[in-house]
């Protein structure tokens, strides 16, 4: 029997996996020391977090000394960013972004604009694509950075980063990727990707709040983020999240194992969900692309509906979602996402973000489909 509430807004987050809370739980309590520490307890806490940065890594191809720990993909999106800034070298002030990205690149992004930086967008096509040739075109000699997320927040698009990747080796310029989405769900290979710095996040694969991961190539030059400290290699001060880190990577490994039968699993229910809501309910717009998208991402737009409504009123049926990102829930504005793919205000109202998880079934998508077929109906008669 299904039991409610429906959560399918994993891309916001997801529950800490029980077997993540275990192995963080002796790092609370007897297992409690400070890894800067020199004595016993510290090297204890030294230890946990070097066999994390070891999973971390190799978990994208990278080595453990270019692994850095922060407090999530927002930190990480902002150093990226704006440490890269500071460490270029006199005359680099271009900045090469997309407009689709998550607003921890694009508001630093704005605040560089905002002291003299030269901010660039590279277009989107109607699904969310970056095209590689289009990155190529707008590099120049005074570029210090190009940041292409791996696979869209909002719509589940996944860019051609390895393309990108090799077009930014080429012209000598640092790639920096937000894989806060697509880490533990697609296959990341830092090197054969042509990434230099990479974004990380533990609760969007059943970890913990409040951690995650920077990764920075070896020899790239790049301003430290927080000072106040010798931690991370002196690039990030201050004590360390010990049991977040061990959970981060627990979570890492459990998600890496599970991958490939997840996906599958998940690509079915997905396109379940897709060809369900296309066949029942008239005039939908499917967003972002047939393939090459998230295994576990639907994204649509109900012309004649308020998406604050249709939110609204699942959540009274016992379903879970979002319109978009969850750190721009409260906004009244249409999804900047959304429009930069050329998608009418009008109609970008109307969004609504269902992303799947370890916890959906058949059942559930069966429900929620049904629900929304009532409550879409309801809601244009209404309008």
């Amino acid at each position: 029997m299904l039991e409610l509430p429906v959560y399918l807004d994993y891309a916001a987050t997801t529950p800490t996996d029980p077997a993540v809370l275990q192995e963080m739980i002796p790092y609370f309590i007897e297992r409690f020391g400070n890894p800067a520490t020199i004595y016993a307890a510290g090297a204890l806490a030294r230890e946990a977090v070097d066999a994390a940065r070891e999973t971390i890594a190799a978990a994208v191809n990278a080595d453990p000394e270019e692994i850095y720990f922060t407090s999530g993909g927002t930190e990480s999106n902002n150093w990226a960013v704006k440490g890269m800034a500071q460490a270029a070298p006199d005359g680099k002030r271009h900045l090469l972004t997309t407009p689709i990205e998550h607003h921890s690149v694009l508001d630093p992004a704005q605040t560089l604009q905002r002291m003299g930086f030269d901010l660039e967008l590279i277009p989107v096509d109607s699904c969310g694509f970056v095209e590689p040739e289009s990155v190529r075109s707008r590099i120049r000699s005074d570029t210090f950075l190009v940041s292409v997320m791996h696979a869209n927040n909002e719509v589940g698009t996944v860019e051609p980063v390895a393309e990108i990747g090799a077009v930014c080796q080429e012209m000598g310029v640092p790639l920096h990727v937000d894989a806060v989405q697509t880490f533990g769900k697609l296959p990341i290979d830092v090197r054969q990707m042509g990434i230099d710095l990479l974004s990380l996040s533990g609760h969007k694969l059943y970890g913990p709040k409040g951690v995650g991961a920077l990764y920075i190539r070896r020899g790239q030059k790049i301003a430290a983020f927080f000072e106040g400290g010798e931690q991370e290699r002196g690039k990030r001060a201050g004590t360390l999240n010990v049991a977040g880190i061990v959970g981060f990577s627990v979570a890492t490994r459990l998600a890496l194992s599970q991958r490939e039968a997840e996906s599958c699993r998940l690509v079915t229910l997905r396109d379940r969900l897709i060809e369900s809501v296309l066949t029942r309910i008239p005039d939908v717009r499917l967003n972002g692309p047939t393939g090459n998208r998230l295994p576990n991402n639907v994204h649509f737009c109900f012309p004649g509906v308020e998406g604050e409504s249709l939110l609204l009123s699942l959540d009274m049926a016992g379903v879970y979602a979002s319109a978009g990102s969850a750190c721009t829930t409260g906004s009244v504005e249409p999804s900047h996402v959304l429009l930069a793919m050329g998608i009418p205000v009008e109609t970008a109202r109307g969004a609504l973000r269902l992303t799947l998880g370890r916890s959906t079934t058949e059942e559930a998508i069966d429900y929620t489909v049904d629900r929304l077929c009532e409550i879409v109906h309801e809601l244009r008669s209404l309008s």
